[in-house]
């Protein structure tokens, strides 16, 4: 009998093992008959071109087996820290996760920014440490490490019989039997059992009274705690010798919760990636909470507010689908016929559906060339669906310029985006230098107004109050002005254009952490036309800023750094030379760890000198920290595109001519 369906997602640092260990459980279960490899490029979840040549996850991969009467669907997410929007799309969808952490490297700052998200939504996870025989695995450090970065609540249910060369496999420590055990793994033991007991105060008395619990005690205890977010489960194994990969799969059957949804109740679901099919068209992937879409039925999007035919529904297993006709509540599969859906759309109702974590905030913009005004056009278009299918691209065609703006995370995008031009579009394309992405926060309190009412026939009068927010609080909008002053829907027509006026202020940088109020508003019964108030806006958003002044503010990385103590002096110096910041470094073994915060403006060349500063012995971990203000003597403008609002006349002609031609 089929149990009840898995959604799990396995996320992991780069080159921890992840893809192997996708491969491995699509073979030992069964779904494929020969392994792939990631180095040979056969691994059925990395099938772009890139991936297959640079051994690298650069999409979210969706795959399905079945393990014991359990189908679960499993999706394989990049590593790398520059593709870690896709991580984040992934994780809305997830019922369950897998974190691999190499036995060898241990945590590392993706590892910690995957984690704080599945914590942040809830997520039951697994902890498996991979790479056992590796040279260098040292599970207990690990174990260690991930209890002091991670979570104190992270159990062994597993102890590794030997290490390196000499590791056999897993103990499950939760068979019957386990006082004839080594004594080597007493700890584990001991630990699995205090996580497990403070999960309740019976089992707590029952422990501190007997030293120990029994198998039939720890196991639904450690599910219910699994469930709940509460307790995290460890493993060991070697994926690339296929040590622990049932286990890890029985694990994941066992202790991760089944998806749910039910399918009496109203459609609802939602977008998490598109795909362009040389044959079927606009691919979109669906999650599916509650309900039943069925081929040809005609479904809401909640988000674009249309609705849009499916063609066709299907079942993904890498790089190959098949047509399955109908998609169930709790389910995920690939829908056919949806050409205008975007990543993050809401099908059906929104009731049920789980909110967004950010994770990526690309922090570089760059220009595209092409090689020659022919192929201008292709490019525009090529790049205009590679954003479809990743929108934090926030492609910039300013057609006026001839120019390509495209916002990345780093310079292994970069690299990713030009073999996709080349393989897949046939286009040869470079970037221009990589610039850091600056943001501008009002410099204080103050008032923005604009009576827009020539040239008639037009009229449009708007007040607003702008203040500093709380640093990282983004834009807070509202409006005090009643109904009778100015009609609702100018009023929903101001509330759309704010975000948009504010993405260039004074210094050509989107405007961030503030709080807009709209104090005062008038609409003209005869001479109001419902683009005033799109004409009107900016130029009010802007005469605020104007009156107020902005602040520039710079992206800051979090970073670990370790190197040998005899580098720790100079690394320091390097890092006040970069105006960093740091606590006071930690000596483990001959090795210094420093933390702290660094500008990303003054990092773009580190990682590359590191290696000639340390002979490369020096290890870097960053991760993303938040914007701050920018030091006195920093002072960067970025062109504005199009016409400024603050020149009045020439702005209102721009926009009039713009609205008519369109």
């Amino acid at each position: 009998m089929e149990q009840a369906l898995r959604n799990v997602g396995i996320f992991a640092h780069v080159d921890a093992g992840k893809t192997t260990t996708t491969e491995q459980m699509l073979y030992q279960s069964g779904h494929i008959r020969a392994l792939g490899s990631v180095d040979t490029g056969t691994a059925q979840t990395d099938w772009l071109d890139v991936e297959r040549e640079r051994g690298i996850s650069v999409r979210a991969a969706v795959t399905r087996f079945n393990w014991k009467g359990t189908p679960v669907n499993l999706v394989d997410t990049p590593g790398h820290v520059d593709f870690l929007s896709e991580v984040e799309r992934s994780l809305r969808v997830m019922d369950g996760a897998v974190l691999i952490i190499s036995a060898v490297e241990g945590v590392q700052a993706q590892t910690e920014v995957i984690w704080q998200a599945l914590r942040d939504l809830a997520i039951p996870t697994l902890i498996y440490v991979n790479k056992m025989d590796r040279i260098g695995a040292d599970a207990d450090a690990v174990l260690k490490q991930i209890r002091r970065l991670l979570s104190k609540r992270a159990a062994p249910v597993q102890a590794p019989e030997g290490a390196e060369a000499s590791f056999t496999g897993p103990i499950n420590l939760l068979g019957e039997g386990t006082a004839a055990l080594p004594s080597s793994i007493t700890p584990y033991i001991e630990l699995l059992g205090e996580s497990a007991a403070e999960l309740s105060e019976g089992l707590m008395l029952k422990y501190l009274e007997e030293a120990a619990l029994t198998p039939g005690e720890l196991v639904p205890a450690i599910t219910e705690g699994v469930y709940r977010s509460e307790l995290f489960p460890v493993l060991f194994g070697a994926s690339n010798r296929g040590i622990g990969i049932k286990e890890l799969m029985d694990a994941l059957v066992r202790y991760l919760p089944p998806s749910g949804g039910s399918e009496e109740s109203p459609v609802s679901g939602v977008v998490f990636k598109m795909e362009k099919d040389p044959s079927m068209g606009k691919i979109a992937y669906v999650r599916l909470y509650d309900g039943v879409i069925r081929n040809r039925d005609t479904v809401s999007n909640y988000t674009r507010g249309y609705q849009d035919k499916v063609t066709q529904i299907r079942r993904v297993h890498g790089q190959k689908t098949e047509d399955i006709g109908i998609l169930r509540a709790g389910d995920i599969a690939a829908v056919c016929g949806w050409n205008r859906a975007r990543i993050g759309d809401i099908i059906g109702s929104p009731e049920g559906v789980p909110g967004e974590k950010r994770l990526a905030v690309p922090l570089l913009t760059v220009q595209v060339h092409w090689r020659n005004e022919a192929e201008y056009p292709a490019v525009v278009a090529a790049f205009s669906e590679l954003a479809d299918e990743d929108p934090l691209l926030d492609l910039q065609w300013l057609q006026d310029e001839r120019e390509l703006h495209l916002k990345v995370m780093g310079p292994i995008q970069m690299e990713v985006l030009t073999h996709i031009l080349r393989s897949r579009f046939g286009l040869e394309v470079t970037f221009g230098a990589p610039s850091v992405i600056y943001k501008e926060t009002p410099a204080g309190a103050g008032e923005g107004f604009i009576a827009y009412t020539m040239p008639k026939p037009c009229w449009a009068i708007l007040r607003f109050r702008i203040e500093p927010g709380e640093r990282g609080s983004g834009l807070e909008y509202t409006s005090v002005v009643r109904g009778e002053n100015l009609l609702g829907s100018y009023q929903n027509e101001v509330a759309r254009r704010v975000p948009e006026a504010l993405q260039q202020g004074l210094l050509g940088w989107e405007v961030t952490d503030l709080r807009v109020t709209l104090i005062e508003g008038e609409h003209h019964v005869w001479h109001t036309h419902p683009l005033d108030f799109v004409i009107a806006t900016p130029m009010g958003i802007m005469n605020g800023l104007a009156n107020i002044g902005t602040k520039l503010l710079e992206p800051m990385l979090k970073f670990r750094l370790s190197v040998p103590e005899e580098y720790g002096g100079k690394l320091m110096n390097e890092l006040v030379v970069m105006r960093g910041e740091f606590d006071t470094p930690v000596v483990r073994g001959e090795r210094m760890e420093i933390e702290g915060v660094l500008p990303v403006a003054t990092t773009l060349d580190f990682p590359a000198r590191l290696g000639s500063l340390t002979k490369g012995r020096g290890t870097l971990s960053t991760m993303f920290s938040g914007y701050r203000d920018c030091p006195p003597d920093v002072h960067v403008e970025r062109t504005r595109r199009g016409v400024n609002p603050l020149d009045q006349a020439k702005y209102i002609l721009a926009v009039r001519n713009a609205l008519i031609q369109n």
